[in-house]
Order: C-alpha cells, then sequence, then structure tokens
C-alpha cells in the first residue's frame, strides 16, 4: 500500500561537487539545508544576514553586496542596549552603531567574494508579506518593535518579479559563471493566516517559475512540493506544527543530493556523514579496549580525509582523547 504520492525530480544541470563554492541565503530552512551543506565538508557561507524571509529583501542585500552599500543610518536602532538594523536578522547585532556598522560591511564582502568565486548561489523564499516603515521602506526583522510601526502587505506579483529580474540581470553581467538555484520553503507561516499563507508561497512559486523561465542560469528545487505532497502528514512537523522534522529535511537533503550530486560527490557526502555519526557516538566505558580501537580506527578515516577535506578539528578532539597510537 503506497502512503504518500512521490514524483521524480531530475538531475539538475548545474551539479555541485566538494569543490562548489556555495551562497545560501533566505528562510530558516536555507539554514537548515546550508548547515547540512556545511556538515558534509562544502564551500558554503549560510544567511550571513540571518534569516531572510522576502524575495525583495534578499535582492536589497546582494544588490547591496554587488555596489558595497554602506549601512543606512537611519535603519539603526537600539533595544534593551542592543544595536539592531532593519535591514538585517537580530543575528546580526552590537554593542554600537559602528561595530554594527563593520559587522554588516564585513558580510556584505563576504557575500561579494562568495558572488565573485563561487559557482552556485541559493535563494529560499519564505513569504510574499512583507513589513515596512515610512522612513527606512522594507525591513528584514522588526526586531519585536510595535507593530504599529510597520505596515504588512502582500507585495504583488510583478512587483516582485521586477526586482529580481532586475538584480539577476546584473549578477549574470557581472558574474556570468554562476548559477542560482530557487526554492520556496516548506515552512508556513500560519501567524498571517492559512489561506494567507497558501495565497503567499502561490505567489512565490509562480515568481520562481517566472524567473527559470527567463533566465537559463537559474533553476527550481521542489523543497515545498515534497513536504506538501510526498510528506503531507502532521508526524513530519515539529510541535509547533510549523516547521518540518529532523527526519522530514533529512528526506529533502535526499532528495536535494540526488538531484545536485553525481555519484561520487554523493559516496563522499554518505562517507562524511557515517564518519559525523561515529563522532556523535558516546560509549558506556570510554577506557575500555573496545572504545580505544574504535577510536583508533576513526582517527585513521579522519586522517586519510583530511588531506581533502578539513577534519582538523576532528582530529584534534580523537588525539584529545588519547587513542593509542598507530
Amino acid at each position: 500500500m503506497q502512503w504518500s504520492t512521490e514524483f521524480t525530480i531530475p538531475e539538475s544541470q548545474f551539479p555541485i561537487s566538494h569543490q562548489s563554492k556555495i551562497l545560501s541565503m533566505g528562510s530558516c530552512f536555507a539554514q537548515a539545508m546550508g548547515q547540512k551543506m556545511l556538515e558534509a565538508k562544502f564551500d558554503c557561507l549560510v544567511n550571513p544576514f540571518g534569516t531572510i524571509f522576502h524575495p525583495m529583501i534578499l535582492g536589497d542585500l546582494l544588490d547591496h553586496a554587488m555596489l558595497q552599500d554602506k549601512i543606512e543610518e537611519n535603519g539603526i536602532l537600539e533595544r534593551d542596549g542592543i544595536i539592531y538594523y532593519l535591514g538585517a536578522h537580530s543575528d546580526l547585532f552590537a554593542n554600537s552603531r559602528e561595530e554594527l556598522a563593520q559587522k554588516y560591511a564585513a558580510q556584505l564582502a563576504a557575500v561579494k567574494d562568495y558572488l565573485e568565486t563561487g559557482t552556485h548561489l541559493i535563494l529560499t523564499l519564505g513569504t510574499s508579506w512583507i513589513y515596512e516603515t515610512e522612513d527606512f521602506g522594507r525591513v528584514a526583522n522588526c526586531h519585536k518593535l510595535p507593530q504599529k510601526q510597520f505596515r504588512k502587505k502582500l507585495v504583488p506579483l510583478d512587483e516582485m518579479a521586477s526586482q529580481l529580474i532586475h538584480i539577476f540581470g546584473n549578477i549574470s553581467r557581472v558574474f556570468p559563471n554562476l548559477k542560482i538555484i530557487l526554492t520556496v520553503s516548506p515552512v508556513r507561516h500560519i501567524k498571517d493566516g492559512i489561506p494567507e499563507n497558501q495565497l503567499s508561497k502561490s505567489l512565490l512559486r509562480v515568481l520562481c517559475a517566472q524567473l527559470e523561465d527567463r533566465f537559463s542560469f537559474v533553476s527550481y528545487f521542489p523543497a515545498y512540493e515534497v513536504m506538501m505532497d510526498e510528506l503531507r502528514d502532521y508526524r513530519f512537523y515539529k510541535k509547533d506544527l510549523i516547521h518540518p522534522t529532523e527526519e522530514a529535511e533529512d528526506y529533502i537533503w535526499e532528495k536535494w543530493s540526488k538531484a545536485y550530486f553525481n555519484k561520487e560527490t554523493q559516496t563522499k557526502t554518505e562517507e562524511i556523514q557515517k564518519i559525523k555519526q561515529e563522532l556523535a557516538h558516546r560509549p558506556l566505558n570510554p577506557k575500555s579496549e573496545a572504545h580505544q580501537k574504535f577510536l583508533n580506527n576513526l582517527l585513521q578515516k579522519l586522517e586519510r580525509l583530511n588531506g581533502e577535506f578539513d577534519f582538523s578539528k576532528e582530529i584534534y578532539r580523537i588525539k584529545s582523547l588519547n587513542p593509542p597510537s598507530v
């Protein structure tokens, strides 16, 4: 008996390998998938401005990175003695306006480096709803300020498409080798309302289709569709009934791996994941002969792979446990 509707995701024309250099920006789902890329030893810069939900904010940040714009003073605010910026998530904070400006500039420089020398840009779109202020315009995060200070609106499809077409056009001219992968986050924004969330996601999906049709270097990965159709059961959501469980993320990651990794990259990724599992092992008796043999074998694997991937921290950790010499 079949309990879900599965569909085939074709292999990508823009494959990713461990030689790729990847910039991943967007919603918390971008953070989850980006973290898996990092754990699998890919060169990946993940959400340098924190979680960003709206495609136009992502477009703004990419534009600011290309031009290396300075931070806008009227977007800097203080809350509980901490300095934040309306143009970024609260992950970007500082103890002074000067420090915040320096951190923001450093992140813009890092993003530009990944655009200039990178191979892939992954953008995960979260919502079509946006918040704006009279002085600053559209904001990336409200930073727990009173809602009366903001105007909330659903951005029309043509407005979002116009901005991203302009940004993607600039990217293709300045960074012609960069490939862009779009996804729609499967995380539901139910605080907007169930019908409102579905309308928002529908606009994002059409936006991705328009961008994919317009640009040959743009492709779409159906993370949202996998969650909605193959995993349409609340057991695949966390207790908040909003975010996918680890099992759901692992399932989508497997789909991602098959679509974007060749056989060699898949094999290496699986080997690294097995090593990560071994590193997480907690023995009943750390001083036992069996565990010391286990550590010795693990150390040999790490040292063998360290020439290709950076396992220096893991090797140091294992050696600190005093395994027998090899």
